[in-house]
């Protein structure tokens, strides 16, 4: 393994077998990056508490230093073992109890164990523990916390296969685990428990509507749906940026299915594709790329990433219509990651 980075990497395909974990683990212990599998997506691995093994997850992504870090344990005790808060807060217990190991993180005021590098200045950090089992051996063999933003160039779709993080990471960083398809799709959902209020920051495979039904009252970030203010300091991954974004343009239309489909028959030919819902595909005249059932709002949020990535494999793709997904449940989610895909371009159909 090379530590000065000065040469291409020889990036390793691991399997998930207890050897190739084993040969990970080390890896990370020795200050490199391993790209490993989650429920949500593939995350781009180093020790957590190394701020130079750290550093290399912004080189290898392209990610700006000002944008924070989510820090993985393999259980609740570990944020206790590794001292990595101040103080845990009665609310965390709870959210832990129901929801960890799961799609869930929690930000809560850091200790100064946690470098700077990780919360990017901040005086919070953010915790989670992944229900996937890789990913848990990975921690508990590293025998470190481990720092994973998704696995991609900054930017880009996440990441939800090993061969995801192949096309973006070879090259960049010394190993990839193959875990297999990640279930959920989505990044994890984002609370703070650092404020006066539990306030969610990114939503994901926790519903909004879980964490009020758990909590009582929950705040949701105006940065959710809508961009952050400027000069307004990101603290949570996936608040500042435009991310999530193919190379062609990405424009959400909101209206009827009718409108959908005569508004982007209108406008087809070979630079245009419809990322859409399974009952539109057969009434439209252009390229499509099916997020799944209009009700399935699970599998939209599996296959919402792999179908962004696929617009990427045709090169005359250059503009995208993209169905509206509703901001019910895990459809929040889906809105969020596919609003910033598009910077934010919203046309509404019933308005034109």
């Amino acid at each position: 393994m090379q530590s000065n980075n000065k040469e291409p990497l020889n990036t390793l395909m691991l399997s998930s077998s207890k050897e190739d974990i084993e040969k990970a683990a080390k890896i990370i212990r020795d200050g490199g990056l391993v790209g490993m599998p989650t429920e949500t997506v593939y995350g781009l691995a180093a020790d957590a508490l190394n701020g130079n093994a750290v550093s290399k997850i912004f080189k290898a992504k392209g990610r700006p230093g000002d944008n924070p870090l989510i820090v993985h344990v393999s259980s609740f005790e570990d944020i206790e073992k590794y001292n990595l808060v101040k103080k845990i807060p009665e609310k965390a217990k709870i959210l832990a109890e129901k929801y960890w190991p799961g799609p869930l993180t929690i930000i809560m005021e850091k200790s100064d164990i946690i470098p700077g590098e990780v919360s990017a200045g901040l005086d919070t950090v953010a915790v989670r523990v992944p229900s996937h089992k890789v990913a848990a051996s990975l921690i508990r063999e590293a025998k470190t916390p481990i720092a994973a933003p998704s696995a991609n160039l900054s930017g880009s779709p996440s990441p939800t296969t090993a061969q995801h993080v192949f096309n973006d990471m070879n090259s960049r960083i010394e190993a990839i685990i193959d875990g297999g398809e990640c279930s959920v799709g989505v990044e994890s959902t984002v609370i703070t428990l650092a404020g006066e209020k539990p306030r969610l920051l990114r939503p994901g495979g926790i519903t909004l509507e879980q964490l009020r039904s758990t909590l009582g009252e929950v705040e949701m970030d105006d940065a959710v749906l809508h961009k952050l203010k400027e000069g307004a300091t990101a603290a949570s991954p996936g608040m500042k940026y435009k991310h999530y974004a193919p190379k062609a343009n990405v424009v959400i239309l909101k209206g009827g299915s009718q409108k959908y489909i005569d508004y982007v028959n209108s406008r087809c030919d070979k630079n245009t594709a419809a990322l859409c819902w399974e009952e539109d595909v057969e009434k439209l005249k252009c390229k499509t790329l099916s997020m799944g059932g209009e009700k399935d709002k699970e599998s939209q949020a599996h296959r919402l990433f792999d179908e962004l990535r696929e617009i990427d494999n045709d090169e005359n793709i250059k503009t995208v219509f993209a169905r509206c997904p509703d901001t019910k449940g895990i459809g929040l989610a889906v809105y969020n990651r596919l609003i910033r895909a598009a910077g934010f371009e919203v046309i509404d159909l019933e308005k034109i």
